[in-house]
């Protein structure tokens, strides 16, 4: 057997240096438990989308699927009402998110910028670029930093909206105004949009150098199909489709998402149970003194009483998890002492209530 010799690594440098992304914990098969730490839909996913699954036809997984997944790309023009050629699809939006950092960002001359908290994944994408990184942080009202993203001259600003973990959306006219005054790429993340009260897919009629990232993970209830796509203008797109992996999207995937996609009543109904069930949480939860930011997506983002354990919301999330229930702790700075919790179904919503009180 052979042994590396000490201090010597089969990586490159900014490999070793990097921290990995986390995701949210997935409990072992089998295991019964409700799970509300990853924002996963809690209803299933379309019939239509079930039924397209139950024909697959076996032709098609013998042969290399559609590599830029024309037929979904179709379905998406049409509920959106964009043109086709503007559809770049991944496999899941991270997908497409790892393609813009590795077309456009690079070194220091070519940063990653965002505001802070939000989804991490976007400082891992760029550490393994790698990429300098300009992280501003929100102030405590969430209100966009826009000036300080501006004068980062970053190659692609990273905007969540709704934004994970605290939920607020932004303005279209802050997200207007950035774009406008960037010289870089302006990729607005809206994985959580179908539960949201408006859209910034307009910017992309508007600027050449935005785009506007989906997910069928969260509002079409395909987290585990992994779906995901991207809306801009071709000359944007143009670069992106060169370093994307040649068969990124599966035949299962582009039949399944091609009709969730052209299934909208149903994904709007499930989004609306999940709108409901979310003002009846964010209510329960104030009513045992928990502190619970507006959200726009499928989650909340609160701060437990400090009479509760006495504020400690990791040992809240322990307790939690003996009982039964995950939701999702961030051990980092801003976000130590509170927890986000997917809304799920009412019942699961009471469980979680219950197990609080007690």
């Amino acid at each position: 057997m052979n042994f590396l010799p000490f201090a010597m690594s089969y990586f490159r440098p900014a490999i070793d240096a990097m921290t990995g992304y986390v995701p949210g914990e997935q409990p072992k098969s089998g295991v019964k438990i409700i799970k509300l730490n990853t924002n996963e839909n809690p209803y299933p996913p379309s019939p239509k989308a079930i039924a397209a699954l139950q024909n697959i036809d076996a032709d098609s997984l013998r042969r290399y699927p559609d590599p830029f997944a024309r037929e979904f790309c179709q379905a998406v023009s049409e509920v959106l009402d964009v043109p086709a050629d503007w559809v770049i699809v991944g496999n899941g939006s991270d997908d497409v998110l790892n393609i813009l950092v590795r077309a456009c960002a690079e070194g220091s001359d070519r940063k990653v910028a965002y505001p802070m908290p939000t989804y991490v994944l976007y400082r891992t994408l760029a550490a393994m670029q790698p990429a300098a990184v300009v992280e501003v942080p929100y102030d405590q009202n969430f209100q966009l930093p826009i000036d300080e993203l501006i004068a980062a001259n970053a190659a692609i600003t990273f905007i969540a909206s709704p934004n994970s973990p605290s939920g607020h959306i932004v303005p279209l006219d802050d997200l207007r105004k950035l774009a406008r005054q960037v010289s870089g790429i302006v990729a607005i993340d809206e994985a959580y949009v179908d539960f949201a009260e408006y859209s910034a897919l307009p910017l992309v009629q508007e600027f050449d150098n935005v785009i506007v990232l989906r997910t069928l993970s969260k509002g079409y209830s395909l987290a585990g199909l992994r779906l995901g796509f991207g809306v801009a203008n071709p000359n944007l797109l143009s670069g992106l489709f060169k370093v994307k992996d040649s068969y990124n999207i599966d035949a299962i995937a582009i039949a399944m998402g091609t009709a969730s996609m052209r299934d909208q009543a149903y994904k709007n109904a499930n989004a609306e149970k999940v709108k409901i069930s979310r003002t009846k949480l964010s209510q329960d939860l104030k009513d045992l003194g928990f502190i619970v930011l507006e959200s726009q997506g499928n989650f909340l983002l609160v701060t437990p009483p400090q009479n509760n354990l006495e504020g400690n919301a990791e040992a809240l999330y322990l307790k939690l998890k003996e009982t039964g229930i995950l939701v999702r702790y961030f051990n980092q700075a801003g976000l130590a002492d509170k927890l986000r919790i997917t809304v799920g179904t009412d019942e699961q919503n009471l469980t979680l209530i219950n197990a609080i009180k007690n």
